[in-house]
């Protein structure tokens, strides 16, 4: 399966859909909107969210190359600011996704760089990884399949110890969601781990596994390091066997195209962000991992094309065109189960753009 004129014109819906959301929300940030009528809940800071709107602001500014679309992406990245020094690792995905797509910005990279030594000496040696943190509440020791993706490239470029405290924080969550050293049971991956000083770590009973966004955030992980040779240069063996044990145990290649939220539950609701997170995670590997190149790419094409065929509104629905539905914000608490979610209309416009040669793929 290759790519076509689908993919440019689910692109451009998209982006219209980047257009109607803008005149809505203003200066707040979207979160999730109803299915029904396209109204979007916001937040006012962003929360671990705010990084995927300002991607979507800077994609648009690339698609259309209007300079008042590149303001506003600058503009939404700076609001940004006030978390570069908070007590989270979403800080990865809030200032690598804000700041990864933009051009020409000095504010841009300075914000990046800031944030990215911030995270470094956030990091914890007696646990080995940067931890979650507690200012999105609960406790702060733990490890999270959700801390490594953007978090990973963000503190590979944070002077000479980053790529290092990267590698460790990338393969200490690996280690834990997939087993010591790989030697996982054949199940689905735990993606949710407390840290005790005195007895170490401990399996989170939530999220379960299972849990499709959070396998899709550690294929997402393991492909970014692979591309970033200093990364790659730790453990590169390992990097390639986990990813396989990701393919493997989650279904990846042979699953439902669009997974259920929670693999315990395969009638229950679906998450196409989970599957939009997997196929940008697909195309990376494409790029860089010669023995399941092919078979990857075309998994990846196949997801953005369900996608775009069975979950994007189109023109006429009594709705806005160009949302992407179906994605599960918490599947547990009954939040969000069917709705527009920022973050999955971020990766679905990220995957068409990488297909319709708008970014490199690589570099995100």
């Amino acid at each position: 399966m290759t790519s076509g004129d689908w993919a440019s014109r689910a692109l451009a819906a998209v982006i219209d859909r980047v257009n109607v959301s803008e005149a809505e929300v203003g200066a707040r940030f979207p979160l999730y909107a109803e299915p029904a009528d396209g109204r979007w809940k916001t937040t006012g800071r962003g929360s671990w969210t705010g990084g995927f709107w300002a991607g979507l602001l800077w994609l648009r500014a690339r698609y259309t190359g209007d300079e008042a679309h590149r303001l506003a992406a600058a503009d939404c990245t700076a609001r940004l600011a006030p978390w570069a020094d908070a007590d989270t690792a979403t800080r990865g995905l809030i200032f690598w996704y804000a700041t990864a797509l933009a051009f020409d910005s000095a504010e841009a990279a300075a914000l990046q760089a800031k944030t990215a030594r911030a995270c470094l000496d956030s990091f914890v040696p007696e646990a080995g990884i940067v931890p979650w943190g507690a200012a999105l509440g609960g406790p702060r020791l733990l490890a999270r399949a959700d801390a490594v993706p953007g978090l990973v490239p963000l503190l590979a470029g944070a002077g000479d110890e980053g790529p290092a405290v990267a590698a460790a924080h990338l393969h200490h969550h690996l280690d834990l969601c997939l087993g010591v050293e790989g030697a996982g049971s054949g199940g689905r991956p735990r993606p949710a781990w407390q840290f005790d000083v005195a007895t170490g770590w401990h399996p989170c009973a939530d999220p379960a596994p299972g849990w499709s966004r959070g396998e899709a955030w550690l294929l997402l992980a393991a492909a970014d390091a692979l591309l970033h040779p200093e990364l790659a240069g730790h453990r590169t063996d390992r990097l390639a066997f986990a990813a396989e044990q990701l393919l493997v145990q989650a279904e990846v290649l042979t699953g439902r195209i669009i997974p259920p939220n929670e693999a315990s539950r395969p009638r229950g609701p679906v998450d196409t962000s989970a599957a939009a997170i997997t196929a940008v995670a697909l195309l990376k590997l494409s790029r860089v991992w010669a023995p399941r190149a092919a078979v990857c790419s075309y998994r990846a094409v196949a997801i953005l094309s369900r996608l775009t065929e069975a979950h994007l509104t189109g023109p006429g629905s009594g709705r806005p065109a160009g949302m992407l539905l179906d994605g599960c914000y918490d599947g547990a608490k009954g939040l969000a189960v069917r709705h527009e979610l920022i973050w999955g209309d971020f990766f679905l416009a990220l995957g068409l753009a990488a297909l319709d040669d708008l970014v490199d793929i690589t570099r995100v």
